[in-house]
């Protein structure tokens, strides 16, 4: 029975967490998909992941429509596969299965150790080469419970995700902050670029396809004008 109630999804969207090592990667991980914090966490060896299947409401806006109130509210639930992998160079051999197949993204630093923010755009340059140039990327500055010790300003984080186009927040795996906001966001947005891409592929075989039995093509009346016309003469 437990094993048939874990299959029970709409979607299944595979995450990839990326960034240097240390930033706290493997401890957002656990928090989101076990709500568990360790202090003593170590480097992450290889590739780990983990899942987490959630249920919640994504507001869908068809054709346009300006009125919110008729806009139709689709509950969804979204079975979330999370990989996590070392940041250390001697891993990065993994590179093309770690993101093969992946949708979202979740680029994390630590916003303690410059070094981490100014390796982000590194870590863009590789995901874009290697992942779909769809994926949904959240960047993350992690940590933010050690705001005393804080080495990059949330501007920097907020002007480089504007500049990329990214999604971004301040984190913290230890204190649970933004970390379920942060997964909820990437998720909808993937599920809205599915839905609009399942849509554009059904207006696109509607376009193509071949009248049917109830459809109705007159030809009479343009015959029938050039009978009359004939007659009166």
């Amino acid at each position: 029975m437990a094993h048939k109630v874990d299959h029970e999804y709409d979607y299944l969207f595979k995450i990839v967490l990326i960034g240097d090592s240390g930033v706290g990667k493997s401890n957002i991980l656990s928090r989101f998909t076990r709500n568990e914090f360790c202090l003593e966490s170590k480097s992450t060896i290889g590739v780990e992941f983990a899942t987490r299947t959630l249920q919640f409401t994504i507001l869908i806006q068809l054709n346009y429509t300006k009125e919110i109130g008729n806009c139709p509210v689709e509950g969804k639930t979204v079975k979330a596969q999370i990989w996590d992998t070392a940041g250390q160079e001697r891993y990065r051999a993994i590179t093309s299965a770690y993101y093969r197949g992946a949708v979202g993204a979740f680029l994390v630093y630590d916003i303690t150790k410059r070094q981490t923010f100014d390796n982000v755009q590194r870590w863009l340059r590789e995901l874009r080469d290697h992942a779909d140039s769809n994926i949904v990327i959240m960047m993350a500055g992690n940590k933010s419970d050690l705001n005393h010790l804080r080495a990059v300003s949330e501007q920097d984080g907020q002007v480089l995700a504007e500049k990329e186009g990214l999604s971004f927040l301040e984190t913290s795996a230890l204190e649970a902050l933004n970390i379920d906001k942060a997964f909820q966001t990437i998720l909808t947005e993937i599920y809205h670029i599915i839905s609009k891409k399942a849509l554009a592929a059904q207006e696109a075989a509607a376009a193509t396809a071949i009248p049917g039995q109830g459809t109705t093509i007159n030809v009479s009346d343009s015959s029938g004008n050039t009978k009359g016309g004939c007659c009166s003469t």
